[in-house]
């Protein structure tokens, strides 16, 4: 796997650089602000970039925007944004992107087997949520959802909005494969999810379950 790593932080990209180079990742560039990446991306189409939200020159969402050009102008190379704080707009702003895309909290950072779970998913087409983002607002999207959705179907939308893949989701809750693609085909359809690819219908079934109306607009904490 290609990594580009970029974070304002010297110390933050050289740790994580040596850190993945240990796991057999190869970090093309590491870069300090958000055109250096996006010109490192044109140049050298690694498989991921590797992203920090906040960088010069405003340290707000310059990061995230990067990102998100770099989905829109380069979609073999996928994205994994590290936040300090849970910003759940942001985030779901960057799942709009479909598949390809990841949020994590910096933190994650202190256990390497979750970072390259992480990588390896996005780099395949897949998204990655941290749980911490998500757990904020599931009481208020299943109360949203309630009328339409199981508890088990419920059950199984939260476990996508968390980034597990259907084989994921059959051992967390011990299931037989054929019961989570029964779960998971009547949530798209009483989400009214069928004419999609299946990435993006399950971004659009997170959007849903976040009670955004898939419009990408959300509360931001810290």
């Amino acid at each position: 796997m290609r990594v580009i790593v970029a974070d304002d932080s010297l110390i933050v990209r050289e740790g994580l650089a040596r850190l993945l180079a240990d796991h057999g990742v190869e970090v093309v560039a590491s870069v300090s602000e958000s055109e250096s990446l996006l010109r490192a991306v044109a140049d050298l189409r690694p498989d991921v970039a590797l992203v920090d939200i906040r960088m010069p020159p405003t340290h707000s969402d310059e990061g995230l925007r990067a990102a998100v050009e770099i989905r829109d102008r380069h979609p073999s190379t996928a994205v994994l944004v590290l936040s300090q704080y849970i910003e759940v707009g942001w985030a779901l702003r960057l799942l709009r992107e479909g598949g390809g895309v990841g949020y994590l909290l910096k933190e994650r950072l202190l256990d390497i087997e979750e970072l390259l779970v992480a990588l390896r998913r996005v780099a395949a087409g897949g998204t990655v949520i941290d749980a911490a983002v998500v757990t904020p607002l599931v009481d208020g999207g299943r109360a949203e959802l309630g009328p339409r959705l199981t508890a088990r179907e419920q059950e199984v939308l939260g476990l996508i909005a968390q980034g597990l893949s259907n084989r994921a989701i059959e051992e967390f809750l011990v299931v037989s494969p054929k019961t989570v693609e029964a779960h998971v085909a009547h949530i798209f359809a009483k989400l009214g999810l069928t004419q999609s690819g299946d990435v993006h219908r399950r971004v659009l079934a997170v959007l849903a379950y976040l009670g955004t109306g898939g419009d990408g607009r959300g509360t931001s904490g810290t």
